[in-house]
């Protein structure tokens, strides 16, 4: 297993070209900051490829799989197998995110990150898997820091293939029985909070099922505290992290330097993004947060990134779903300021003095 040189650091957005995007979206036939977020989004992604004319072009999400050893806790209300089963019903093409990719015009990828049990399917599946799932992080930490580092690798270059083949937006979503206890553990030690206000329900526990699960994290932090006190965002991945999250952060940090505008998606493609922005915080000027997950914790990652969401819907799905959601809204972002006509073209008077 081979150790990258180096994590891909992104640059912050060169802000050039802002005074002449403002200049143009102010003078569409509208008054000045009407179409709201729409006008924000423009402005970003405008500043992200660099032209006064963005575009949208081949819109991709990868959905990242892999297992996790904390699941033989009981933190789940599904079995293990039941990531090996989803993966097969993306490839099959009958999960949510296939039927949201295929509405939004999306490219979908499949990525085996770590998926423990094996499945008998080859056309539509990248095998990059960095194990039979992760160990359990109730005992040990879930993988070396050489394994995270390598995760962040080979997420770097699946989107490296996909900037290659012309894409410039893109989404990561995931599949991981058990992996909204990862994500709630590394909330817990990169925003600083107790895991009671990390932990949600998941997969749909019921009370006591939560109870246990908190109780669980609780002592898997507890654990850990010593050596993760001395350790930076990567050792806390290594920690608590799934493949599918390691991953996730290489892809997020290598979408940023290939000037991508990134639609973040719910709790867990969110928590990759704490560890990716505390490697880098310059990864955050390309990212756009799609939707506000119903999971319990994301509102807290929204609130830590100072994010508002483009939209709220109630999802807890994961998937990339959100993400996907929100590419009609980045279209009409990048349409008005293409197809508007400004008030000099349109011979439309404007604001009086």
């Amino acid at each position: 297993m081979s150790t990258p040189d180096a994590i891909p650091m992104p640059r912050a957005l060169e802000r050039a070209l802002e005074g002449e995007l403002r200049r143009i979206i102010d003078t569409k036939t509208k008054p000045p900051g009407s179409l709201g977020r729409l006008e924000t989004l423009a402005l970003q992604m405008g500043l992200i490829q660099r032209t006064t004319k963005p575009r949208i072009e081949r819109p991709a999400m990868i959905v990242f799989a892999a297992d996790h050893g904390i699941a033989k806790e009981g933190v789940s209300s599904y079995p293990q197998e039941v990531t090996a089963q989803m993966v097969a019903n993306f490839l099959a093409g009958g999960a949510a995110i296939n039927a949201l990719s295929r509405s939004v015009g999306m490219t979908l990828e499949v990525v085996d990150a770590g998926v423990a049990t094996p499945i008998p399917i080859d056309h539509g599946y990248e095998r990059l898997s960095l194990g039979l799932g992760t160990r359990n992080f109730a005992h040990e930490p879930a993988m070396s820091r050489e394994t995270a580092l390598e995760g962040l690798a080979r997420g770097a270059a699946r989107v490296r293939h996909h900037a290659s083949l012309g894409t410039n937006v893109i989404g990561f979503g995931e599949m991981g029985i058990a992996n909204t206890s990862a994500a709630a553990c590394l909330m817990s030690r990169l925003c600083g909070l107790p895991i009671d206000e990390c932990v949600g329900r998941g997969t749909g526990l019921d009370d006591h099922g939560l109870a246990h699960k908190r109780d669980v994290l609780g002592r898997a932090l507890a654990l850990h505290r010593a050596n993760e006190e001395k350790g930076d965002a990567l050792d806390v991945l290594a920690t608590f992290g799934g493949f599918e999250i390691a991953m996730m952060t290489g892809a997020y940090l290598a979408a940023a330097c290939e000037g991508m505008t990134i639609l973040v998606d719910g709790f867990i493609a969110t928590s990759a993004l704490l560890v990716a922005s505390s490697l880098a915080p310059e990864v955050l000027d390309y990212c756009v947060f799609a939707h506000a997950s119903n999971e319990t914790g994301h509102r807290r990652m929204l609130a830590h990134f100072d994010a508002t969401p483009l939209l709220q819907l109630d999802l807890r799905l994961g998937e990339g779903t959100g993400a996907a959601l929100a590419l009609p809204i980045l279209r009409a972002a990048v349409a008005f300021v293409d197809e508007m006509a400004s008030f000099e073209s349109a011979g439309v008077s404007g604001k009086a003095d």
